[in-house]
């Protein structure tokens, strides 16, 4: 049987508690909240916190509500409630997109956003949702918060900006008018990571793009922010062609490496095929909220 190796358990009952727990403690102190990304690695002894801060009773930390130009998003909201908010549904449909190809009921009853984002795995949905939809986190310590754009907060392979002492309390999505948004994933069998992901989003005012967000699940170290894409998008009309431009970009900038999910020159042509299927449907989207 696979353990994990000794460790201690405390459980926070606010944020400020949480964050003087992760000062005192220092570097081998970890939070834990749905526990589905640490807990695996803990038994594989791939990760040995010494110590586990257990953020469950932090409520504050779970909603979904819309403040000023932005939607904002508790790190500790979990997959189910975002899986069924309207509000996110209707201003962001490509969360809806992924949480309904996100692991099984069990993992998006008590999983959550903040540990999908901190967890850092390249495979993660969540990650390239939030980079096309040019997110930012919000991460908080002693001295107080900074926001952090998504493609700041993850600096490489299960590595991201929160610094010890510091924990992700929110993720904000910025509103802007002409807004459609999609997630297109193939996966070996349902609730699997993904073999490859895409994550498209697409801002259309009087027929032109003003702006767009393409990212990647699984084809790279980190989640891959597919900026030259993006560069042909912006000032263009929606078109099937320039979306197969796009999409033979993302191939290209993708950097895929074998494995039991598929060969390299495999997942580059997933990688453009499902960045086309994302643009097409984020365009519909806008498109019907221009209308």
């Amino acid at each position: 049987m696979q353990t994990p190796a000794s460790f201690e358990y405390e459980r926070a009952t606010s944020v400020e508690g949480a964050i003087e727990a992760l000062q005192r403690l220092g570097s081998e102190a970890r939070i834990i909240a749905g526990g589905h990304s640490l807990l695996p690695m803990m038994k594989l002894r791939l990760a040995n916190p010494e110590h586990l801060i257990d953020i469950n009773d932090l409520h504050e930390l779970s909603y979904i509500r819309e403040e000023g130009d932005e939607l904002r998003i508790g790190a500790l909201t979990r997959h189910v409630e975002l899986l069924k908010s309207d509000l996110l549904a209707e201003r962001f449909p490509a969360f809806r997109d992924a949480e309904q190809v996100i692991a099984d009921p069990v993992v998006r009853n008590r999983g959550t956003i903040g540990g999908s984002l901190c967890q850092a795995d390249a495979a993660e949905d969540l990650s390239a949702v939030c980079s096309a939809l040019k997110g930012s986190a919000v991460i908080r310590g002693t001295q107080g918060e900074r926001v952090v754009g998504l493609d700041e907060f993850h600096i490489g392979p299960y590595m991201t900006a929160v610094g010890d002492g510091e924990m992700l309390t929110e993720v904000r999505l910025p509103l802007r008018p002409g807004a459609g948004s999609a997630h297109e994933k193939v996966e070996r069998r349902a609730g699997d990571w993904a073999v490859a992901a895409a994550s498209a989003a697409l801002w259309i005012e009087n027929g032109t793009i003003s702006e767009a967000g393409v990212a990647l699940s699984a084809v790279g170290p980190t989640t891959v922010h597919v900026s030259r894409a993006e560069e042909l998008l912006r000032g263009k009309a929606p078109a099937e062609e320039l979306f197969e431009q796009a999409g033979e970009i993302s191939s290209e900038d993708c950097a895929p490496l074998p494995d039991g999910r598929g060969p390299v020159d495999y997942k580059r042509h997933l990688a453009g095929v499902l960045t086309k299927r994302a643009l097409r449907r984020a365009a519909a989207r806008a498109q019907h909220q221009e209308a």
